[in-house]
């Protein structure tokens, strides 16, 4: 039988998720249960599964060559099938439709439309109607769902029907049959008494741990500040703690209400039969307190957006699209853990003297003719001022000298580049007379040295 999408999509992610161990022991174990469905498949089928754990008498029951996992027994071996009577499957409905909102709609238009509706369905609002609650819920269902973006993008993928099944297991009125016969993998990832594959959806989506957002900021230094480092000041916007409620998301001295449906133990319990099932309260979200009335400065989100100023030491050396990170310095936690990093993308600005290659610096230096002929001395700029520099007579136009450590200090050792001094030289354009006259006088005398050169070379 072709498994479904909510099946394919709780084999990957059971794959990924049971022990080490549990497959040591059990090698066989995903094969034959998700692949094969050899004990209850994701349909109607289930297997001879009397063994099943139960919390009043599942210690009188005798294993039968069947595999252990936890309070899980089930007759693995066994072949023979027991086909049950389907319940109808009615197709989730959109959470999309259920907001009332596009697939295009950004944080800010789900947001809204969740408080507007939460706030018109409240049980508490509706005491005379029977479906207030469920609508309530299945508000709030759709609403934590979509405005995470990696559950979002998960369920744009696969659709309502397969995310309900692999997040919810097919509860009552699922296509699994009624409560206590649900998912068939809920008792392993849950350890025989958790939330279940919900509680096993929020470890996958909050694997990356908690805190706030991280920003990301550019800053622009002129050459001397990267080349030897200073101090600097970053202001940006980003989400602060909310000071009218303390970051709490409530008004001040709001006192939250004893949730109604779990009676505060946070908890949803339900008998059927030997089968004692427990899933978290979708009403409070296991926290076993409700309140009706919400920050107005943060509509209860605990955070607002805000300027942010951060100071930086920015280290000596630094160069062009290097990004610093600060730690905790970016946005806060709405649920009050640290708050996200500070990105610094650094920007570096030309200078019209130094031109940088890692930790080398090069300049160009002019010199006349005379200069690039006789010899002489120059002044010549470095990063800690300028120092005499001596020119070697017949000094070529393009060729370059080394100022052996004259250039940036290296962040990973004590050592420091060099500077490299191109020479260009100057012709002039206008001469005076006098000038015209010495040239063209050390013109003849280089042409006859010619000649004479040429001259013997002939008769030799």
């Amino acid at each position: 039988m072709v498994r479904s999408n909510g099946a394919g999509l709780a084999y990957w992610f059971a794959r990924r998720s049971l022990s080490s161990k549990l497959v040591d022991d059990s090698p066989n174990f995903l094969n034959d249960s998700l692949r094969k469905g050899s004990c209850r498949e994701f349909s109607s089928r289930i297997c001879n599964s009397s063994q099943v754990f139960g919390y009043g008498n599942s210690g009188n029951v005798k294993q039968r060559n069947g595999t252990s996992c936890g309070f899980l027994h089930c007759n693995w071996g066994a072949t023979r099938s027991i086909h049950g009577t389907r319940s109808t499957f009615m197709p989730a409905r959109d959470y999309y439709d259920i907001l009332g909102i596009s697939k295009n709609a950004n944080q800010s238009e789900i947001k809204k439309a969740y408080y507007g509706l939460a706030k018109k369905l409240h049980p508490d609002t509706n005491k005379d109607d029977a479906d207030a609650e469920r609508k309530f819920q299945e508000v709030q269902k759709a609403y934590e769902v979509l405005k995470d973006e990696e559950k979002r993008s998960l369920y744009d993928q696969v659709g309502a029907d397969a995310f309900e099944q692999a997040a919810a297991g097919g509860g009552p009125g699922g296509p699994y049959g009624g409560a206590g016969f649900g998912n068939p993998f809920e008792d392993i990832f849950s350890g025989g008494g958790g939330g279940g594959m919900n509680d096993f959806f929020k470890t996958i989506f909050n694997q990356k741990g908690f805190g706030g957002q991280d920003v990301k900021v550019p800053l622009e230094l002129s050459f001397m500040e990267a080349v030897q480092g200073c101090t600097k000041t970053v202001t940006f916007q980003t989400a602060l703690p909310c000071e009218a409620c303390g970051g709490t998301g409530v008004p001040p001295g709001t006192r939250p209400e004893t949730c109604k449906p779990c009676r505060g133990s946070g908890m949803i319990f339900m008998q059927k039969g030997p089968f004692r099932l427990q899933s978290t309260c979708a009403q409070c979200g296991g926290t076993g307190k409700f309140v009706t009335s919400f920050c107005k400065s943060c509509k209860g989100d605990r955070v607002v957006k805000g300027s942010k100023s951060v100071r930086l030491d920015i280290m000596p050396g630094v160069d062009d699209n290097e990004t610093m990170k600060v730690y905790r310095s970016g946005g806060a936690d709405p649920d009050g853990n640290q708050p996200g990093d500070l990105y610094v993308t650094i920007k570096v600005q030309e200078d019209p003297v130094f031109r940088r290659e890692g930790p080398d610096i090069h300049v160009d230096a002019a010199l006349n003719v005379t200069q690039a002929i006789l010899g002489g001395t120059i002044q010549v700029p470095t990063l800690t001022g300028d120092v005499v520099l001596k020119v070697r007579p017949g000094t070529q136009p393009g060729q370059k000298v080394v100022l052996k450590k004259k250039g940036i200090k290296t962040r990973s050792s004590a050592s420091f580049g060099d500077q490299y001094v191109h020479f260009n030289v100057s012709i002039p354009t206008n001469l005076t007379q006098r000038q015209r006259m010495l040239i063209e006088e050390f013109a003849k005398e280089e042409q006859g040295e010619y000649d004479k050169a040429a001259a013997a070379g002939a008769s030799g």
